[in-house]
């Protein structure tokens, strides 16, 4: 939004824009530890047997109705019009044009990326220490951010994508979909199984990685049990041979 009205508005840049996305993130994380506005990070919990059935389909209506009416309030502040800023913007938002500035399946393709890349460092940093977790996960918001912008938007966010710019022309409905929902939840399917090497909602058997044995014996323990385990055949075997 402040790169759009940048030029009217007191010359924000990508800068200024980041900088807040990247603070938003950090607060949000830091407040709201475990809340997600991401139908996508939803479906990835419901697909790893983190959440149930009806705790999943209760997450995703919380998220596109809580997305829908922020937006509306959003609007409806912005009618006011108490500043300059809120004036230009709601100008824009009478008469929005489609975040999707490249093709249908470039568009697809951007999206599924951003999705995959930070369903990756959910899934990598999710036992982390917060310290950690929450400004890795903001930093990579922002990068993704900066890099697909100018695409798609960067939603990888199918409850924000249908709040904020599926209303705008451009675009078709199932365009809009295609893009912003089915990119998304690819990139999260593939980041999935990427990292697991399985969904387990669906089968549990590793088709990557190799299972390794969690209780390993120790090499003198080992070589102990081998050095018995010959004693005890050598033992038997005189035996045999004096019967």
């Amino acid at each position: 939004m402040l790169v759009m009205i940048g030029p009217w508005g007191g010359g924000f840049g990508p800068d200024v824009s980041l900088t807040l996305l990247f603070v938003i993130f950090l607060v949000h994380g830091a407040s709201f530890d475990g809340a997600s506005a991401n139908p996508a990070l939803s479906l990835q919990e419901f697909l790893m047997l983190d959440s149930s059935f009806v705790l999943t389909v209760a997450k995703l209506l919380a998220q596109f109705m809580g997305m829908g009416a922020a937006w509306s309030f959003t609007k409806q502040y912005w009618s006011w019009e108490l500043t300059d800023f809120h004036m230009i913007q709601n100008l824009i938002a009478q008469d929005c044009s489609s975040s999707l500035s490249t093709s249908v399946s470039q568009g697809i393709f951007v999206e599924a990326t951003c999705s995959f890349f930070f369903q990756l460092v959910v899934l990598r940093f999710k036992a982390s220490y917060p310290v950690y977790r929450i400004p890795i996960t903001a930093l990579a918001v922002t990068i993704l951010a900066y890099t697909a912008g100018p695409f798609t938007g960067a939603f990888f966010n199918p409850a924000l994508a249908s709040a904020v710019t599926f209303p705008c022309t451009g675009n078709s409905l199932l365009e809009y979909m295609e893009v912003y929902w089915l990119g998304p939840i690819t990139g999260m399917l593939i980041a999935l199984f990427a990292y697991q090497g399985n969904i387990p909602r669906l089968f549990q058997r590793n088709l990557i990685y190799n299972q390794k044995n969690k209780y390993r014996t120790p090499k003198g323990k080992v070589s102990q049990w081998r050095q018995a385990k010959t004693e005890k055949t050598s033992c038997l075997g005189s035996t045999e041979r004096t019967d």
